[in-house]
C-alpha cells in the first residue's frame, strides 16, 4: 500500500450526523462482518447490485469474500481502485468504492456504494460520498467522477441528485444485474463544478432541509 498519492487514506466527519461518519481501507478482517451484512441484506441489495452472469448472486462461505477484498486491496496498490468501508458510530454500515480509475489525460473514475438496510435514510451514503469526492479531487488529483444507477433505483440516485451530480443519459444493458442485462443512467461530476468542495455543498444541503428552506 502507500504506492499512489493519496492511498492509503481514512476519512472522516465527526460531527455532521447523529454519529461519525469514517471512510477507512477495507481489511482482510472485514471479510466475516461483510459477508454477514451482504447475507443478511440480499433481498434488500439484490435488484441493484452487478452480478457475474456465470456466478450465483448470493455467497455464503467466507472463501469468496476473502478473495474478494484481498482483490480490492491489490487494485488500491495499482492505483486503479480505492475500496473504503463505511462506518457509522464505529459499526460497518456499507461500502464506498470508485473503481475503474484511469489516469493519463483521463483522469476519471467509477462510484459504486451500498448501505446496510436498517442504516438506511440517515444521510451516511452522502456524507460518505462527499468525502470520497473531496479526497478524489484534492488529494488525489482525479478530474471526472462518474455514477452509474438504474433508473428504478430511486433511493441511490437521489444520493447523487442532493449532491449535485448531473444525469448524462441513458447506458442501455450497461451491467449484468438480478439475472439479466439492465440500462443504467450516467451521473457525472467533474472538479471544476465544486470549487468550494462537495462538503461544502452538502453541509449547505442539510442545512437547508433541517430549516425547512
Amino acid at each position: 500500500m502507500g504506492r499512489i498519492q493519496g492511498w492509503p487514506a481514512t476519512l472522516n466527519e465527526p460531527d455532521l450526523l447523529e454519529a461519525p461518519v469514517v471512510l477507512r481501507p477495507v481489511r482482510v478482517s472485514d471479510a466475516r462482518a461483510w459477508r454477514e451484512i451482504r447475507v443478511r441484506n440480499a433481498s434488500w441489495l439484490r435488484p441493484w447490485e452487478p452480478s457475474n452472469p456465470e456466478t450465483p448472486l448470493v455467497r455464503s462461505p467466507i472463501g469468496p469474500y476473502v478473495a474478494m477484498v484481498r482483490t480490492m486491496r491489490r487494485e488500491a496498490r495499482q492505483g486503479v481502485a480505492l475500496p473504503w468501508v463505511v462506518c457509522y458510530g464505529g459499526e460497518f454500515a456499507g461500502q464506498l468504492t470508485v473503481g475503474s480509475i484511469v489516469w493519463g489525460s483521463s483522469r476519471s473514475g467509477q462510484i459504486g456504494y451500498w448501505v446496510d438496510e436498517r442504516y438506511a435514510g440517515r444521510g451516511i451514503i452522502p456524507t460518505a460520498l462527499a468525502m470520497a469526492v473531496d479526497h478524489c479531487f484534492r488529494v488525489m488529483g482525479l478530474h471526472r467522477l462518474e455514477a452509474s444507477i438504474r433508473p428504478e433505483n430511486v433511493a441511490s440516485r437521489r444520493v447523487v441528485e442532493k449532491l449535485g451530480f448531473r444525469e448524462e443519459g441513458v447506458r442501455v444493458r450497461q451491467l449484468h444485474i438480478n439475472g439479466t442485462w439492465r440500462d443504467h443512467i450516467c451521473y457525472a461530476i467533474t472538479a471544476e463544478e465544486i470549487p468550494t468542495g462537495m462538503m461544502s455543498r452538502w453541509r449547505s444541503a442539510l442545512a437547508a432541509s433541517r430549516s425547512g428552506a
